[in-house]
């Protein structure tokens, strides 16, 4: 899931951070704020005319900070925020999800994606209106998924305060660690990728696919070496260019002769299978990461949420892609499908080998950004250590090169695409968009429980389908894992 590095509340700009303080000299009622949330409240006042006659007309109050637009240099239109929450949305995730539909089936994979896509669509505008209320409340123009947990804790029950530094500990974990699970992921996708389509254009040079892990280290050292965000910017505008080609190339392979089906396709797999589906899609569908720092960056946030805002209309376009490509890209290989659909195109087609080394090195220059999270992260607890600037580079530079190699070593230990996105989605992806948003929506709105108690049926069965996914998917990845192992590590099978 391309761009996450939006997902810490570090990596928002400077301006982004000053407007979080609070403003002491702008207090709105609740009153104010009951009809900032209807639309806008009309003020009427008179005027006088150029001519001198007065003239009635009416002004609008101003929108609470979180919802007023925003003039900051590097603000992204409604156009801008829509892309990067494709881009966030649309990464190798997505190519793994046809191997996810041989897990579960043709048309229940199909079902599926739609269940939990709208289960997780419900948990970002939980997780987005408990941001609302609580920037409201408390006179923040932007917060970060980290610090609404915590301030939704102290605000609820009291049986969750004690927890509330807790569950501000527990989500930067998991969104570092599902950062850094994604660079890990990059180490074995574009690898396998790029040495899939040299090998058959060159006629095969003998490099294994260490070899070509071990290559791509020194480059994603390089890129991990840019020391701010805003200097990937040009880099990022290229990996996003190529991914665009890349996918569309892949699409137009998924779709070609159809009819010619090699095998019976099953609508359903069993259930001994379920759980590696469920991680692999959460892998790809999760992203909850992105919801609220790219509603903090926006020029206009008030045109972010809702059914037709910028969020859902990302989100369901994200959706009908995921369903196509997993969808057809199963349907077109069956059970040869591999952990990357890329990895099936016809090695005997040139355009099949140039749309590989795309999608690749598209994957390869999105690594920094990916990075960016766990090291913003971590910027703060390595800096404050030291008191000289170059004694703070040298270690903020030693800490960027450990978690490189760690990356790269976890890669090369377990060199398989599907093992790794579905321990992912199932462990951090899980535990961000389906177990906390509940309890942070439920603390916010305390005691107010809707009708019928509506706001604890949904959080129950959020969460209930969060922790069944969590414990089988977990379950089901790390047997694989062991399995892995226990048969000596093979590398995945090379085709040419």
């Amino acid at each position: 899931m391309e761009n996450q590095a939006f997902s810490g509340s570090r990596t928002l700009n400077a301006d982004v951070e000053a407007d979080r303080r609070p403003n002491t000299d702008h207090k709105d009622s609740k009153e104010e704020i009951n009809l900032h949330s209807k639309g806008e409240k009309e003020n009427y006042e008179d005027d006088t005319n150029k001519n001198g006659s007065l003239q009635h007309t009416a002004t609008k109050a101003p929108l609470p900070r979180h919802l007023s637009d925003r003039n900051y240099p590097l603000a992204t239109t409604d156009l801008e925020t829509m892309i990067h929450l494709l881009k966030g949305n649309i990464g190798p995730g997505i190519l793994a999800l046809p191997q996810a539909f041989m897990n579960a089936g043709l048309w229940v994979g199909s079902a599926g994606i739609l269940v939990l896509a709208g289960t997780c669509i419900m948990g970002k505008h939980m997780l987005l209106n408990s941001a609302h209320r609580l920037c409201g409340d408390n006179d923040l123009a932007t917060i970060a998924y980290e610090d609404a947990a915590e301030l939704a804790f102290r605000r609820g029950p009291k049986i969750f305060h004690r927890f509330a530094s807790t569950i501000h500990f527990i989500i930067i974990l998991f969104l570092g660690l599902s950062q850094l699970g994604f660079c890990t992921v990059y180490f074995v996708f574009v690898p396998q990728n790029i040495r899939q389509a040299v090998e058959c254009m060159t006629g095969g040079t003998g490099f294994s696919q260490f070899a070509y892990q071990s290559a791509m280290l020194l480059p994603v050292l390089l890129l991990c070496y840019i020391p701010h965000l805003k200097y990937l910017a040009p880099i990022s505008m290229v990996a996003s260019t190529l991914k665009t080609f890349g996918l569309v190339f892949t699409f137009w392979y998924l779709v070609k002769d159809l009819p010619q089906v090699h095998e019976p396709v099953p609508g359903f797999a069993g259930w001994s299978t379920m759980p590696l589906y469920f991680g692999s899609t959460i892998y790809a569908i999760g992203s909850i990461g992105l919801i609220l720092p790219l509603e903090n960056k926006m020029k206009t946030p008030r045109n972010y949420g809702g059914l037709t805002g910028v969020m859902q209309t990302g989100v369901m376009i994200a959706v009908a892609l995921y369903i196509a490509v997993g969808f057809y890209g199963y349907y077109q290989y069956g059970s040869t499908i591999q952990g990357s659909v890329t990895l099936n195109l016809p090695s005997s087609e040139l355009l099949a080998q140039i749309t590989k080394i795309i999608i690749g090195l598209s994957v390869l220059l999105t690594y920094p950004v990916q990075y960016y999270v766990p090291l913003t992260a971590m910027q703060p607890f390595i800096r404050k250590r030291w008191e000289t600037k170059r004694a703070k580079d040298i270690a903020e530079y030693t800490v960027r090169t450990i978690l490189v190699l760690a990356t790269y070593i976890f890669a090369v230990t377990i060199p398989n695409i599907g093992l790794f996105v579905s321990l992912i989605g199932a462990v951090a992806s899980t535990t961000l968009a389906f177990i906390v948003p509940p309890f942070v929506d439920l603390c916010t709105f305390w005691p107010d429980t809707g009708r019928f108690h509506f706001r604890i049926i949904r959080g129950v069965y959020i969460f209930s389908l969060g922790v069944l996914g969590f414990v089988t998917g977990a379950n089901s990845s790390i047997q694989g894992i062991i399995k892995f192992f226990a048969e000596g590590k093979q590398e995945p099978p090379f085709y040419c």
